[in-house]
């Protein structure tokens, strides 16, 4: 993932949270766990802004939009200890950013009001810039 394309991807993330009216912190990450980008509204509490870096580190490590892999870990019983692994968040509002079926990087967004929330600021950004968020 580029540099600008890390920096579209938070530009747009942040006007579609700002488009409902909510603040919000987004972070790009490239597909080794980088950060590339980050964005922070003035009104969002600042342990959104690890909270964001970790959920696109989860989306990016696990192939999968955080929400889905919390929700498949809290069913299964072997995965119950993944919530000790510092580096993962298990909420919903990280998406993996794909070219094809290559996972490139990830957007993680905090502080918008709820993960389903943080994961569709997400989901409209990658669908406004790359043009699908599948």
């Amino acid at each position: 993932m580029s540099l600008n394309l890390a920096n579209a991807l938070v530009e747009a993330t942040m006007s579609a949270c700002h488009a409902q009216g909510r603040s919000a912190v987004a972070a790009v990450i490239d597909r080794g766990g980088h950060l590339l980008s980050l964005q922070r509204d003035d009104s969002v509490g600042p342990h959104n802004t690890d909270a964001a870096i970790k959920k696109a580190f989860t989306a990016l490590s696990t192939k999968t939009p955080s929400r889905i892999f919390a929700e498949n870990a809290r069913k299964n019983p072997e995965s119950s200890n993944l919530n000790t692994i510092d580096s993962l968040l298990l909420i919903g509002g990280g998406v993996p950013v794909k070219v094809g079926s290559e996972v490139i990087g990830a957007i993680g967004v905090g502080g918008a009001g709820g993960s389903v929330i943080d994961e569709g600021c997400a989901l409209e950004a990658i669908d406004k810039v790359l043009g699908t968020s599948k």
